[in-house]
């Protein structure tokens, strides 16, 4: 549910090479969301997303190596990272972890509600795309591990704050793949909420 900026916002504009790439990189992503949201994500292959973006097989296997990376979030983990770091240096750094969560969520499903509901369905259903995630996630845990470090005075590297991140970023994970689940019957930036809420208090004693 944590979009992805290929522009980090207030931070100097790409030159015309980079913005070559990330058009090519958005073109591709497009169309393998529009075959995938039409006819499936086993029946569409990649020379069917290189005809409709307008590019080469090669080059979309360039971009991405296999086709479950194009339908994942990539570089995750350094969104959230940047966004932490900007917060206020006097706010309690929890807080600004749940800010940043619940903004990034708040966000994605408002500018893209389409493509973050067919990728969060994607996540709960296809066992490649679920298994392609939770190696994404390893790199999304350690780019976070080091921010909170930062921002905790805590060695980012020690074992209490690996698992911090990577618990976090898990349970973000499995709260996307529950919202797809249910139907998306549910506010996303609420489940987010709520997994970070079990992620700082744990279950509790008893059933809510």
């Amino acid at each position: 549910m944590v979009t992805v900026r290929s522009t980090p916002a207030g931070g100097p504009l790409p030159g015309l090479r980079e913005r070559k790439k990330i058009k090519t990189r958005e073109s591709i992503r497009s169309a393998a969301f529009a075959l995938v949201g039409r006819q499936g994500y086993d029946a569409t292959t990649i020379e069917q997303i290189a005809e409709r973006a307008e590019v080469s097989p090669s080059t979309v296997l360039r971009y991405f190596p296999a086709k479950e990376d194009i339908v994942l979030c990539d570089e995750q983990g350094a969104a959230l990272a940047e966004a932490f770091r900007a917060r206020p240096a006097g706010e309690p750094w929890p807080e600004s972890l749940r800010h940043v969560v619940r903004e990034a969520v708040t966000r994605e499903t408002r500018e893209r509600p389409e493509v973050t509901r067919l990728r969060c369905r994607l996540m709960a259903e296809v066992p490649m795309v679920r298994s392609r995630m939770l190696e994404a996630m390893a790199g999304a845990g350690h780019t976070l591990a080091a921010a909170v470090g930062e921002r905790s005075g805590r060695d980012p590297e020690s074992l209490e704050v690996r698992v911090f991140a990577m618990s976090l970023v898990g349970g973000l994970a499995e709260a996307a793949q529950y919202w797809a689940r249910t139907g998306f019957r549910d506010d996303p930036a609420d489940l987010a909420d709520r997994a970070l809420a079990v992620h700082h208090r744990g279950l509790g004693a008893e059933n809510p």
